[in-house]
């Protein structure tokens, strides 16, 4: 049983896998590809522009990286840890600061900043 949260855009657009990049290294946090679409990934690949979902290593274990129209679904196990619940919460902020998307959280939805704010999150 899968955690989810999705980041919503204003428009049909989502963030490149490179802005989610940058904006993970604002708040110190290393990703590496380890699928693309169901197929393994080289750790510094670039998915085609057309993905649908990706796999990626990061401190505490894996979140995947659902994409739809307008919408980036982040996904982690059900009995995650606490190192990779806050790794988790980075990779949910750095899609909504890639793209100036909304996070769906229990209480309604929330800005990347209010988000960060509300997570203990200190970006660069």
């Amino acid at each position: 049983m899968g955690l989810d949260r999705a980041v919503r855009f204003p428009s049909t657009d989502t963030p490149s896998w490179e802005t989610i990049c940058a904006q993970l290294t604002r708040v110190r946090e290393a990703a590496l590809l380890r699928m693309i679409d169901g197929l393994p990934a080289f750790p510094d690949e670039t998915p085609d522009a057309a993905w649908k979902e990706l796999r990626i290593g990061i401190a505490g274990g894996m979140v995947t990286i659902r994409r739809g129209p307008g919408v980036l679904t982040c996904v982690v196990w059900g009995n995650a840890e606490a190192a990779l619940t806050t790794a988790w919460e980075k990779v949910l902020w750095a899609c909504a600061a890639a793209g100036d998307g909304q996070i769906e959280s229990p209480s309604g939805s929330v800005s990347a900043a209010e988000f960060a704010r509300a997570s203990g999150l200190y970006p660069a």
